[in-house]
Order: C-alpha cells, then sequence, then structure tokens
C-alpha cells in the first residue's frame, strides 16, 4: 500500500461527500419548484390558485432553509479536524478535501502510445497501471507530512503525463471529474491543468487540517501550526496566480483570495498566541505589545470577513466561517483594549530612568491620543492611569458582549462549547477587572478609550510550495528523453538502416547525447548511400534501444562492428527534414547556458498561438510564468564539444 495514504479517512470523509451531494441535488430540485411556482404565482389571476401557489411556495422556502442549514453543519464538521488536548485553544478553521471520481486511463494511454509513439503498448501496462495508483491513493492522504509528500509525487508526476501524452492541439478525451470543496457541486474537464490545479487545492486544504490538529497550548504545536497554514496560504497563491478560469467556486480567484487572507489571519492568531505562550514577564512594555499584537490579530480577521461578505463570495461560504471570523474580530479587539488597561492598572508608575522609554512605547501605542493631561504626567499618575484604564475596560466589555452576541445567532458555533467557554472566560476576566477598579466615589464619566495601533514582531509568511523536495522519476522514462520523445513532437516512422563501413569510416558526423544525433552526411559517403538523412536520430545499434545512450556508448556500439556491417535504426523529427532546420535547433541548443526553457512554456506558446486549442485553454495555466518553475527543462550539452567525424 501507498505511504502517505490513508483509505479510512476516505470513508469519514466520502460519507460527508455524498451527503454534501445529495442535499445538492435537493436544493437543486427545491429551487426549480420554486421558480416554477413563481411563474405560476406571476401569471395568475384566479384568487384560489394564488392562495394554493402561494402556501406551496413557503413550503419550499423553508425546506430549502433547513437544507441549507444542513449543507452548513456538514461544512463547518471542523470538530472532525480538531485535537484532543485537554488545554482549551480557540477552534481554527479546515478545509475539506476536493474529492475525485476514480480514472481509467488504461485503455487512452495505450492508444496514445502506439498511435503516437509506435511502440508495443502492452508493454507500458505496468507503468499505466502504477500511474493510476499513485491516483488512487493520492485521493485519501494521510493528515502528515507523508500524505503531503503523497500529493506532491502526483503533481510531479503530472507534469511528466502531460509532456508524454497531451499535444498542445488535442486531448486525451479523458475527463477529470472534482467536487468542489464547500458546495459539493461536481465539474469535470479534460484540460489536464484541471487536475493539477484539484491537487494543488488539496495540498493546501491539507496543510489547513494539519494546522488545526495542532496542540497549541505548546510552544512546538504552535510552530507547527504557523507552519501549517502559511504553507496553506502559499499553496492557495500559487494556485490563484498560475491557474485561471477553473470550472469551480472553490477555485474561483475570489475564493482563493478569501483562503488566503482566511490562512494568514490564523497565522497572525497564532502569533499572538505564541506571545502570551512566551510572556514570562508582565511589565508595562510586554503588555502593550500584547496588546498591539491582539489589534493586529482584530485588523486581519475583519478584513477577512469584509471578504467573505462580497456578493460572489457570500453565497458559497459557510455561514459558521464567516460568523466566527467575525466573533474573532470582535473578541481580539476586546483582548486589545483589556491588556492596555491591564498595563495601565497593574504596573507601577514608571521610575525617572524608564519615563523616557514608557513615553516612547505609549506615544505610539493609540490611533488617536488619549484626551486628558500630557503623557507624562499621565504615566505617573496612578489616578489619571486608573481612568483611562477604566475607558479601556468599558470598551472591552462592549466587545466581549459583542462576541457573545454575534456568537450566538450561529446554530452550529453554538453547539462549538470550545468557543463559547473562550469567549466568556475572557468576558468574566474583563468584569471582574472592571469591579476590581471602579471606585463607588468615582464621580468621573467614564471617556471614550481611543483603539490601539495594530503591530505585529512576526509577520506571517506565505510559503510557496516546494515542488523539488519531492524527487520523482518519470514512470514513462523507457518512452525515450523527453527532448525528442514528447507530445509536442512529430516523428516520421522508425527505419532500419544496414551501414557497411567504407575505408573513411561511416561518412558522418555525431554530436550529442540520449539520443545521439547525425550533425551532418558526408555526400557520396557509405552514410549518405545508406540513405541516412543529416538531422536523423539513432534510437538503436543491432537492436540495442539506444534512446537513452551518450555519444560515447553509441561510438563505441559503431566502432565495434565488424566486416558484416551494422543496423542502425533512426527516427527523423517532422518538420527538421531540411538541413536549415538542424543547423537552426544546434544554434538553440548552443545558446546561453545551454539549457532550454521548460517545455511547458513552448507547448503553451504553440497553444496560444493555434486557433483550434483555444477551446482547450478554458482552464488553463496562466501565461505569465511563475517564478519557481519545478523543471527548469532538459539539459543540452554544447554543441561543437563533441561533434565528430566517423
Amino acid at each position: 500500500s501507498q505511504q502517505g495514504c490513508d483509505p479510512f479517512a476516505q470513508t469519514q470523509r466520502s460519507k460527508l461527500q455524498h451527503r454534501r451531494a445529495r442535499i445538492n441535488q435537493q436544493i437543486n430540485k427545491e429551487m426549480r419548484m420554486r421558480a416554477g411556482a413563481e411563474n405560476l404565482f406571476r401569471a395568475t389571476s384566479n384568487h384560489k390558485v394564488k392562495e394554493t401557489v402561494a402556501l406551496e411556495l413557503s413550503y419550499v422556502n423553508s425546506n430549502l432553509q433547513l437544507l441549507k442549514e444542513e449543507l452548513e453543519e456538514l461544512n463547518s464538521s471542523m470538530d472532525v479536524y480538531q485535537n484532543d488536548s485537554e488545554s482549551i485553544s480557540v477552534p481554527m478553521i479546515p478545509l475539506g478535501l476536493k474529492e475525485t471520481k476514480e480514472l481509467d486511463l488504461l485503455v487512452p494511454l495505450k492508444d496514445f502510445i502506439s498511435e503516437h509513439y509506435g511502440e508495443e503498448s502492452v508493454l507500458f501496462e505496468k507503468e499505466i497501471k502504477e500511474f493510476m495508483e499513485l491516483r488512487q491513493a493520492m485521493r485519501t492522504p494521510s493528515r502528515n507530512e507523508a500524505g503531503l509528500e503523497l500529493l506532491m509525487e502526483y503533481y510531479n508526476q503530472l507534469y511528466f503525463l502531460d509532456s508524454r501524452f497531451f499535444p498542445p492541439t488535442k486531448t486525451l478525451g479523458v475527463f477529470f471529474h472534482w467536487y468542489d470543496s464547500l458546495t459539493g457541486v461536481p465539474s469535470h474537464q479534460r484540460a489536464l491543468a484541471f487536475e493539477k490545479g484539484s491537487v494543488l487545492f488539496n495540498l493546501g486544504a491539507l496543510h489547513t487540517q494539519i494546522g488545526a490538529r495542532q496542540d497549541r497550548a505548546s510552544l512546538p504545536g504552535l510552530n507547527q501550526a504557523i507552519d501549517a497554514f502559511q504553507k496553506a496560504a502559499g499553496a492557495f497563491n500559487y494556485l490563484k496566480e498560475n491557474f485561471s478560469n477553473a470550472p469551480s467556486l472553490d477555485m474561483s480567484a475570489a475564493s482563493l483570495t478569501m483562503l488566503v487572507r482566511l490562512m494568514v489571519a490564523q497565522v497572525q492568531e497564532c502569533v499572538f498566541e505564541k506571545m502570551t505562550l512566551l510572556r514570562a514577564q508582565n511589565d508595562f512594555l510586554s503588555r502593550l505589545q500584547l496588546a498591539q499584537e491582539a489589534a493586529r490579530v482584530e485588523e486581519v480577521y475583519s478584513v477577512v470577513h469584509q471578504t467573505m461578505s462580497q456578493p460572489h463570495v457570500k453565497d458559497y461560504v459557510p455561514f459558521s466561517w464567516t460568523t466566527m471570523v467575525h466573533v474573532k474580530s470582535e473578541h481580539f479587539k476586546a483582548l486589545s483594549h483589556y491588556f492596555a488597561a491591564i498595563a495601565l492598572c497593574d504596573c507601577p508608575a514608571p521610575l525617572d530612568a524608564e519615563l523616557l522609554e514608557q513615553e516612547k512605547a505609549f506615544l505610539q501605542f493609540h490611533v488617536t491620543m488619549p484626551e486628558g493631561p500630557s503623557l507624562s504626567v499621565l504615566l505617573q499618575d496612578p489616578e489619571e492611569r486608573r481612568k483611562l484604564g477604566k475607558a479601556h475596560l468599558k470598551k472591552a466589555i462592549m466587545k466581549h458582549e459583542e462576541a457573545m452576541r454575534i456568537h450566538g445567532l450561529c446554530k452550529i458555533l453554538r453547539k462549538m462549547d470550545i468557543l463559547q467557554e473562550v469567549l466568556s472566560f475572557a468576558h468574566k476576566r474583563s468584569l471582574s477587572k472592571y469591579s476590581e477598579i471602579d471606585h463607588e466615589e468615582d464621580f468621573f464619566e467614564t471617556g471614550e478609550a481611543p483603539d490601539i495601533h495594530p503591530k505585529t514582531h512576526q509577520k506571517p509568511e506565505i510559503k510557496s510550495p516546494n515542488f523539488s523536495q519531492v524527487k520523482v522519476t518519470d514512470l514513462f522514462h523507457r518512452l525515450g528523453p523527453l527532448s525528442v520523445f514528447s507530445a509536442k513532437n512529430k516523428w516520421y516512422p522508425a527505419r532500419r538502416v544496414h551501414l557497411m563501413r567504407g575505408e573513411n569510416g561511416f561518412g558522418f558526423t555525431l554530436r550529442g547525447d540520449s539520443p545521439v544525433l547525425i550533425a551532418g552526411v558526408i555526400p557520396g559517403g557509405c552514410a549518405a548511400e545508406a540513405g541516412l538523412k543529416e538531422g536523423d536520430y539513432i534510437i538503436s545499434v543491432n537492436g540495442k534501444d539506444c534512446k537513452w545512450s551518450k555519444h560515447a556508448e553509441v561510438v563505441q556500439l559503431l566502432k565495434s562492428t565488424g566486416k558484416e556491417g551494422v543496423d542502425i535504426g533512426v527516427i527523423t523529427l517532422q518538420g527538421s527534414e531540411c538541413p536549415k532546420a538542424v543547423e537552426r535547433k544546434a544554434a538553440v541548443m548552443s545558446s546561453g547556458s545551454g539549457v532550454l526553457k521548460s517545455d511547458k512554456e513552448n507547448s503553451r506558446k504553440s497553444l496560444m498561438n493555434s486557433k483550434s486549442a483555444s477551446t482547450l485553454l478554458v482552464w488553463g495555466k496562466k501565461s505569465k510564468r511563475s517564478k519557481k518553475s519545478t523543471y527548469s527543462g532538459v539539459p543540452f550539452t554544447a554543441v561543437g564539444d563533441n561533434e565528430a567525424m566517423y
């Protein structure tokens, strides 16, 4: 069985998936009924009919409401992914993986191998089955490093599949089916880009599940959660920048932007938790810093909440997510005011030596200056500090209450007692602090405390996937070097040529490795007589396959022939028959560092130029290259080094 694959996870997830799909079918049915009823309601003038239809409409609408709530509950089954630690951590939002249907590639790939490569396709059944087993395994990755590597391995293998079997102008005729991770709606496309994009999405989703499972009450757990959410943001961001026109909503640009922001906010929340965990000293400055960190978390969650509330996004983002994000923004705003109050009320007035540093920190602490005396007076007068602290607590309590109110509006979150506990604990803590510093003889009206300036000591990073960390070998290696034997190249059927050695050798010059190229044919020589042409590639010598052979190996095979001569198998690429083409190719090969740009880019350019292929680009890679390409292409030996007469 495949490493990193966990078929048991499938049973839990596929149950969810089937329920999602079923609910969606019911929703569609109800929507059709509603549309029919509304049309009838508008069309009829018969009072009795109108009443019946109105009654039916109210049924349909309440049904729809219930179905949407059920779907909602499925989408926020966050508890499947949370950790089992005793300590209370606020829940994070993980994403479900996209599901896919099984895919049988045996016949399409065998057909392509015999038609395009002219090879005996039966001989490649083992490789095709191995590829299909890898695809089957990556449908249920385990929630750990091995599962992530499995997805990467498959993603990297798709690069080779693309180069070998997907010519720029036609498809294999196979459909890739994937379900939307948020709505459960299925989509399918022939473009391999859809398969690649979906695998990339699952890489991001798996990172979110790993992040949500960490025990964040410990430093190692927190650091792993930060790493996981940063990598999730990186995967969604890479998907957004490199793929476009996805057929499913979860991979639309608007949705991916929202997911990247959500992951960044979850990282920022972990950074705050890390500070509270590490904060041993309770001095004035570190409490100010905590308040600013909390304000920063509030700020990023507010942005996520706005993003989730946009017209194209709010219809399919689970209500529980939107609510949770809203709750968190209010909760962290409350915390920022609470820590400001603690700094003012629980810390002693500064000594002369500390005054300057504290004044400087306090100067940049509020968004607007608090009313009242100058900073140095305020900091040194316990009564003034208490007054401002009380104003901060009043604001904190208002925000705690707002967070609890919003939390109560969502049926699903109400069931999530952990969040409830955290909110009510924070609320009680602020209340008890308020009653502790509130004096009965206070006659002043508690002022309005200004908000705290957001600031973080650790900015979240968006970590792009590093595909090169998982090395893969091309499963279809035996078809020959990709520089020649790829889907985009066409060649004439292989020719067998019998060659005798003349007094001046065979009469040709050879160049390069894997496969070796006939760079020149001497007019009137043995090679010319036998029908060898400039630009032919040598694929076999005396029946021995030489597609991957180095220059020296081919020369050795040729030299060891006796009087009976030698059988050479050659192919000619279509479009390279005229000597000029070979010269041009040689120039390309020798220019620069001797490394061709990734095949991907070339095949994409030809795609752009061909009219008929435009339909294929429905969901293709964006033409803008990502900076880090996994494969830099096929290195070529510079021409001229090893060109020799034989």
